[in-house]
């Protein structure tokens, strides 16, 4: 990912610090897959492992941040080397937030399992088409951030519009069940809670994409507008 450098140590420490993001988003894609299909399945073991591994992922985030402290700390980087540690950093973070959400998802199955699956009379399966565009946007924003590419990045942040727009449109589907049979109304809130998980991991997916632009580009796109971006890029 870095470029070369005239210290073969530097390199390697860059090198090293990335090759760990990388593991630690393939260890937080497999609790986002574990619990789409604890959701989709009512299945309480595939929430059980997404549980078990957050532990792991909380201590690799610390371990990263620990990792990137010592660089620059003994390196003091300029430049670029310094937005691609700030922008790991960063990415690390949201990694962990997205591990988070996959652990509250989890929770939630569990809960709901215990509860007999009082929503199976809900469009519960809907949420399905939303959990794979999500983890499909984590896994393109990941492999972005791995090849540092910016093109890629921009055609992530388009596409968390769609995630968007299936949250919007489920909501909109939960008020007019919960408006038309009020017993509904629990089991629409848990559904809701899921809903909100699953649009939080495309927004992680997001920021990721935007620290990409910030290592190659310089730029700081957050909070502004998509003809902004494009611009940066070009």
């Amino acid at each position: 990912m870095p470029e070369k450098h005239l210290s073969t140590q530097f390199d390697a420490e860059l090198n090293g610090v990335s090759s760990r993001v990388m593991e630690l988003g393939g260890l937080v894609e497999s609790q986002i897959r574990n619990a789409i299909y604890a959701m989709s399945h009512f299945d309480s073991d595939a929430a059980a492992r997404v549980i078990d591994v957050e532990s792991q992922v909380n201590g690799m985030e610390i371990e990263i941040d620990r990792e990137i402290a010592s660089i620059i700390a003994r390196r003091q980087p300029t430049a670029g080397d310094l937005r691609l540690l700030m922008a790991i950093s960063k990415t690390t973070a949201n990694l962990e937030r997205v591990g988070d959400e996959a652990e509250k998802i989890a929770r939630m199955v569990q809960s709901i399992i215990e509860k007999s699956g009082s929503m199976r009379a809900l469009p519960a399966s809907e949420l399905r088409v939303a959990a794979d565009l999500a983890s499909a946007l984590l896994r393109k924003a990941l492999d972005a951030f791995a090849r540092l590419d910016t093109t890629t990045a921009v055609a992530i942040l388009k596409e968390d519009d769609l995630i968007d727009k299936e949250f919007d449109g489920f909501v909109r589907k939960l008020i007019t069940y919960m408006m038309e049979d009020p017993r509904t109304i629990s089991a629409s809130l848990d559904l809701l809670f899921l809903a909100k998980a699953i649009e939080r991991v495309g927004d992680h997916a997001k920021n990721i994409a935007e620290f990409i632009i910030y290592v190659v580009k310089g730029a700081d796109v957050r909070h502004t507008s998509m003809e902004n971006i494009e611009s940066a890029v070009r």
